[in-house]
């Protein structure tokens, strides 16, 4: 078995590996990332954010030339949709991607390993690939090995009629009737994809309320308007068991007759991915749930054994594990990085888009904490009616006595742009007033964020 020599070892090659593996060797580490699949970048980049924003994209052109290009006055006698092609670009974004990773590698000199890596002994990580096994060393490991699909009892994932996100990106036909099991922002956001197209789609969820961890009044408002462009949704209510027979599905649930569809997703949320990583082994303590522990400098149980992204508590979200990367690789080599938890912004990729940062106002009712209120409306908003996406608000949550942004949530058009300004406020420390106050260039959707902040102090100019 040969042996390889480095400063740092990265386990993943996701956002947040491969940003601490390039991160490290801009700061004169000698970097390895190991990565068991072919491709760097991740489920985020093969089988999760990437591809499903570009199906999302596709899908929304597509219902735009059919229904509403009209009012515009652009008439179109005939719209067709060419899905192989459509899955083909997909591909191709994914593929132009996972390049530039690899690209980045080398620019950076990071040495990627492909092959199922394992913790064997302190700095010691075996890289075990079909033909042999590598031993690398180093001073330091940092686990970022992500995620995969939640499953239920009862439902058996076969990879074909019930699946899960992975699959749902590459159904070779429209299914006539997608249930979706799970109301977050996955099962949503490829719900979505699949209504667009011509699917009927029925979203089972166990909660009274879909899009757990949103502000409650944004998710209201989402759920109105999702079943206004067509989808049905099931709520509190809870799957027993579902299986397939001759290519008909068949959906059990508690109160209601048994639903039967072509196509089920079950999107009930992630679990961090530590099987194979050796862990347990090495003493590297894990929450019941499956999470690696960390302290505030990501350090493990472990000396000398780090963790990031999904495999840690908190959101799964890539661009947390990119942050948490950067800092977690800046601290090791003596500089003072941190990650700002409370400025992680958010998005569901919907039509409207759905924003947020920051604490949600159930949160903040929730400490006793006085708070002011700002709303205002796309409809009022000179960009949103050019462009026809009127539907949604901002609303801009401040501290009663200081008036700190305490949390900004959006839905609407470009939301997740539009919530990059609130994460920066939120991050620098920003009141109402300075975002009220802050120039927003006219006609943009950005206004209507500004007016919201202005509307805390009942100074919004435009209702």
């Amino acid at each position: 078995m040969g042996v390889d020599e480095f400063d740092l070892v990265v386990i993943g090659a996701g956002p947040g590996g491969y940003v601490a593996a390039i991160r490290g060797a801009q700061l004169g580490l000698r970097v390895a990332c190991v990565e068991k699949e072919p491709v760097p970048g991740g489920t985020c980049l093969r089988v999760g954010c990437i591809p499903s924003k570009v199906l999302l994209e596709s899908s929304e052109r597509y219902e735009e030339a059919r229904t509403g290009l009209g009012a515009h006055g652009i008439i179109v006698s005939e719209v067709g949709l060419d899905l192989a092609t459509m899955l083909r670009r997909k591909e191709q974004v994914v593929s132009v991607l996972t390049k530039g990773v690899e690209s980045l590698f080398r620019k950076n000199k990071v040495t990627h390993f492909v092959g199922q890596g394992q913790i064997t002994a302190p700095g010691k990580v075996a890289v075990m690939r079909p033909s042999d096994t590598i031993e690398l060393r180093a001073k330091w490991i940092i686990i970022a090995s992500g995620s995969r699909p939640a499953t239920i009892p009862g439902v058996q994932i076969d990879g074909n009629r019930i699946c899960t996100s992975t699959e749902a990106l590459s159904f070779p036909e429209v299914p006539r009737h997608l249930v979706v099991i799970g109301g977050g922002y996955i099962g949503l956001e490829l719900g979505t994809v699949w209504r667009r197209l011509g699917a009927k789609v029925t979203v089972l969820e166990f909660l009274d309320r879909i899009l757990f961890g949103m502000d409650n009044e944004i998710a209201s408002e989402a759920l109105k308007i999702f079943r206004k462009q067509g989808i049905d949704f099931r709520l509190g209510t809870r799957v027993k068991s579902a299986h397939v027979s001759s290519d008909v599905c068949t959906v059990e649930a508690e109160g209601m007759e048994p639903i039967t569809c072509d196509r089920i997703l079950v999107a009930v949320g992630r679990v961090p991915n530590t099987d194979g990583l050796g862990l347990e082994t090495q003493g590297i303590q894990l929450h019941r749930k499956g999470q690696v522990l960390v302290n505030e400098s990501f350090s493990t149980s472990v000396e000398g054994v780090y963790a990031i992204g999904d495999v840690t508590m908190g959101p799964m979200l890539a661009h947390k594990a990119e942050e948490e990367g950067i800092a977690c690789v800046e601290k090791l080599v003596g500089g003072h990085a941190h990650v700002n938890y409370n400025a992680i912004p958010a998005v569901v990729y919907t039509q409207p888009q759905i924003g947020a940062v920051g604490k949600t106002e159930e949160e903040i009712r929730e400490t006793g904490r006085a708070y002011r209120k700002g709303v205002f409306h796309f409809r009022a908003n000179g960009r949103a009616r050019s462009i026809g996406h009127t539907e949604g608000f901002c609303t801009v949550l401040a501290d009663l006595q200081t008036d700190r942004i305490l949390g900004v949530h959006i839905i609407g058009p470009d939301a997740g742009d539009l919530i990059n300004e609130a994460a920066a406020a939120i991050n620098f420390g920003a009141t109402s007033e300075d975002l009220a106050r802050t120039c927003h260039a006219h006609p943009t959707l950005g206004e209507a964020l500004k007016e919201a902040a202005m509307n805390v102090l009942a100074r919004a100019i435009h209702i």
